[in-house]
C-alpha cells in the first residue's frame, strides 16, 4: 500500500479547493459582510443562520453548535470521510496530482471507502446510459417517448437501461477493476450463490447528491414479465445512500432554489423531468419514501430558509385520497420551515408529467403559479367532509379541525389557523379558539386508567403561557445592542432614533422596553441624565421588562471605544433596515399570490410599493455604513 500523502501536496489541495466553493455544494451561502459568508448549519437544525465561512482564511465555523475547521474537516464531517479520502476527493476535483512518501502505510478503513463507491456508481451510470441506445432497450425508449421525453432529455437526466441478463453490469464493473465487495456495498450488485445485478430489465434514473455525484438509482418496471411486481425499485441503504436524506433532482435544482427562494416537491422522477423541461427548475422528489424531516433540512439549507429570507416550498399531490394523506403528512412537518408552504393540485388530477404531455409546458408553470397555502388546503379537506348547512355538521367539522390545529408544533401559528377554521366553518373566532384549547387539553390528559383513585376524569389543564424566545438569541442581537445604546448613552443616540418605533422590535420584551422608552419621551429627552435607566425600570409594569432594562443598562457594549454617532447610526439604521426587509418579504409574498393579469391594478400598486421599499432599504444600508 502507498505511503502517506506529501505535505506540500496536501497544502496545494487546501489552497486550490476554496472552502466557500466546496461548502456551497451543501449549503446556500450569502454575504454576511466583512468578507464573510453565512448560511444554515448542515450539522444541526436552526432557523437563524449561525454558520459562517471566511474564504480569505479558508475557514468555517458554526456559532450555534461550535463545529468548525477547514475544507477537509468539513468534508470529513458531512460525508463521513477519513482525512485521506477528503484529500483524495478534492485532489481529483481540482486537478492536483498526489505523491506519496515511502514509509509506514496508512491504516486501512474497514470496507470500501466512499470514493470507490462513488466511482463505481459513475461507471454504472455511464454503462446504463449506453445501454439505453441498444435494441434491447426499445421498450424503455418507447416509455420515455410516450411521456414526452426525447433522447436529449434522457441524456440531460442521465436516464439509462439495465440489461435483462442479470450479470452484464457485474462483469462490466469487474473489468473496470472493482471488487465484488465494493459493488455489493454500493448497492449495485446483490450477492446470492454468486454476484448478480441488482437491477435487471428496468429503466433507470441516477440519483445524485447536491454536488452531482451519483449515489444510487431508481428503477422502473417496463416489461410485463418482470418477476418483481413492484413498479419502482430503489437502491438499498448504503454508506453513501440514505433515502431519508436524498432528493432526486437536487443537483439540478439547488442553484435555482437559492436564486428564487423556491422549492417544488413532486412525487416522481418523470414529474421532476417534466417540471424542469417546462420551466420549473426548482423541482425535486423523494426516492421511494415519504417527505420527512431530513428532507426538509436539506431543502432549508439550499433555500437559505430563515427569518430574514422567507421563501416558499410548494408540494404537488394527486387529488385522490392518497394525495390528501400526503398533504396531511406534509402539514405535520410544516413547522420545519420558516418559508411559507403551499400545495399545487391540478383539478383534473393530472400529475406534472401527464399535465405537460396533454396541455404543454405552460400548464405546468400555471399549476405551480396557482398554488394555495398548505394549511388552507388541509383544513379545507377536513372541513369539506361535513355538511355545514347542519348545526351538528358544523360542530363535528369544528372539532376535527381543532384537533388538527392543536397538534401544530409551532404554537405561534395556532391562532392564525384557528381564524381560518372559524371562517371555513362559519363560527365566531372565539368559539374556534376555545375549541382548539379544549382539543389541546384533551390531547394532554391522562387516560381513564391513569386518573387518580376515587376521581373522575380530571378537568382540562390550563393552557401554558407561550414561552418567549431567549433574549440573547442571535436573531435579536441588533435589537439588543440598539437598546443598550439607548439606555446607556441616550445623549449620543439623541435624534438618530427618531424614526424607531415598536414595530422595529420583533422580540415582545424588547418591544415593551422600547414602549417604556417612548413613553418617557425617547432618548433625545434624556440627555446626560444618569438616572435615565433607573427611571425607565421603575416605569415598567412587567417584571420581565424591568429585568431586561436592568440587564441592558449594565451589559458592556461590544466595543473598546466610547460609542460615537457613527457607531449609533450603524445600529439604528440596521435595525430599521431589518424592518424594511420584513416588509419587503411580506410584499413579495403578496405579489406571488397575486395574478398579474386578473388583478393587474393591485399587482402594479404592490410592485410600485416594492420598488420604493427596496430604495428605502438601500438608503438605510448606506446610512448604517456611514455613506452620505
Amino acid at each position: 500500500m502507498a505511503g502517506r500523502i506529501r505535505d506540500d501536496d496536501i497544502a496545494e489541495v487546501r489552497e486550490k479547493a476554496r472552502v466557500d466553493d466546496v461548502i456551497s455544494s451543501y449549503v446556500t451561502l450569502r454575504s454576511a459582510g466583512g468578507g464573510s459568508l453565512k448560511g444554515l448549519c448542515p450539522f444541526h437544525d436552526e432557523k437563524s443562520p449561525s454558520f459562517h465561512v471566511t474564504p480569505a482564511r479558508q475557514f468555517w465555523h458554526c456559532f450555534g453548535c461550535g463545529e468548525g475547521g477547514d475544507v477537509f474537516t468539513f468534508l470529513m464531517k458531512i460525508d463521513g470521510l477519513s482525512f485521506v479520502e477528503a484529500v483524495e476527493r478534492l485532489s481529483e476535483k481540482y486537478g492536483v496530482q498526489l505523491r506519496r512518501e515511502d514509509g509506514d502505510a496508512p491504516t486501512e478503513r474497514r470496507g470500501p471507502n466512499r470514493s470507490r463507491l462513488i466511482d463505481a456508481h459513475r461507471v454504472a451510470q455511464e454503462f446504463y446510459a449506453d445501454q439505453l441506445r441498444t435494441p434491447d432497450a426499445l421498450a424503455g425508449r418507447q416509455f420515455l417517448d410516450e411521456r414526452g421525453f426525447d433522447q436529449e432529455a434522457a441524456a440531460r437526466f442521465g436516464v439509462g437501461f439495465a440489461p435483462r441478463d442479470g450479470e452484464a453490469l457485474t462483469h462490466h464493473l469487474r473489468q473496470k477493476g472493482f471488487r465484488d465487495e465494493e459493488t455489493v456495498a454500493a448497492g449495485l450488485v446483490a450477492q446470492g450463490r454468486s454476484a448478480y445485478d441488482r437491477f435487471r430489465g428496468r429503466l433507470l434514473w441516477p440519483i445524485r447528491d447536491a454536488s452531482g455525484d451519483t449515489i444510487g438509482f431508481g428503477a422502473r418496471r417496463i416489461f410485463d414479465d418482470d418477476r418483481i411486481e413492484a413498479k419502482y425499485l430503489n437502491t438499498p441503504e448504503t454508506p453513501i445512500y440514505k433515502k431519508s436524506q436524498v432528493l432526486y433532482g437536487i443537483d439540478l435544482a439547488r442553484r435555482d432554489m437559492a436564486r428564487s427562494s423556491q422549492a417544488v416537491v413532486v412525487e416522481g422522477y418523470t414529474d421532476v423531468m417534466a417540471c424542469h423541461l417546462a420551466g420549473v427548475p426548482t423541482a425535486v422528489a423523494t426516492c421511494g419514501t415519504s417527505f420527512g424531516d431530513e428532507h426538509a433540512r436539506v431543502l432549508r439549507r439550499f433555500l437559505h430558509d430563515h427569518e430574514e429570507f422567507r421563501g416558499e416550498v410548494i408540494f404537488t399531490f394527486d387529488g385522490d385520497a392518497a394525495g390528501q394523506k400526503a398533504a396531511l403528512r406534509a402539514f405535520a412537518g410544516d413547522q420545519n420551515f420558516v418559508s411559507q408552504t403551499y400545495v399545487a393540485i391540478e383539478p383534473s388530477g393530472l400529475d406534472p408529467c401527464d399535465l405537460r404531455l396533454q396541455q404543454g409546458d405552460s400548464a405546468v408553470r400555471e399549476l405551480v403559479a396557482r398554488r394555495v397555502p398548505l394549511y388552507r388546503f388541509v383544513l379545507g379537506n377536513v372541513v369539506g367532509k361535513y355538511d355545514l348547512d347542519r348545526a351538528d355538521g358544523r360542530v363535528d367539522a369544528l372539532r376535527e379541525a381543532a384537533r388538527l390545529v392543536s397538534s401544530v408544533r409551532d404554537k405561534s401559528k395556532v391562532d392564525a389557523f384557528a381564524r381560518e377554521v372559524a371562517g371555513m366553518v362559519g363560527v365566531d373566532i372565539e368559539e374556534a379558539r376555545a375549541e382548539v384549547r379544549r382539543a389541546a387539553a384533551r390531547g394532554s390528559r391522562p387516560t381513564p386508567t391513569q386518573a387518580p383513585p376515587g376521581r373522575g376524569e380530571p378537568e382540562p389543564a390550563a393552557t401554558p403561557r407561550q414561552q418567549l424566545p431567549d433574549l440573547r438569541d442571535p436573531r435579536f442581537s441588533i435589537e439588543r445592542e440598539t437598546l443598550k445604546l439607548v439606555l446607556q448613552h441616550p445623549a449620543v443616540v439623541g435624534r438618530t432614533a427618531a424614526d424607531v418605533g415598536g414595530n422595529d422590535f420583533t422580540h415582545p420584551t424588547y418591544r415593551a422596553v422600547w414602549e417604556v422608552v417612548a413613553a418617557a419621551g425617547g432618548p433625545a429627552t434624556a440627555g446626560h441624565d444618569e438616572g435615565w435607566a433607573a427611571r425607565l425600570r421603575d416605569a415598567a409594569d412587567d417584571p420581565a421588562v424591568s429585568s431586561a432594562i436592568s440587564a441592558l443598562g449594565v451589559e458592556p457594549l461590544p466595543t473598546a471605544k466610547e460609542p460615537d454617532g457613527a457607531y449609533v447610526a450603524a445600529h439604528v439604521f440596521r435595525l430599521l433596515e431589518l424592518t424594511a426587509l420584513r416588509r419587503i418579504a411580506d410584499l413579495k409574498s403578496r405579489l406571488q399570490r397575486t395574478n398579474p393579469v386578473e388583478q393587474a391594478t393591485d399587482y402594479n400598486r404592490m410592485f410600485g410599493e416594492l420598488v420604493a421599499l427596496e430604495q428605502h432599504r438601500r438608503t438605510l444600508r448606506e446610512r448604517a455604513m456611514g455613506e452620505p
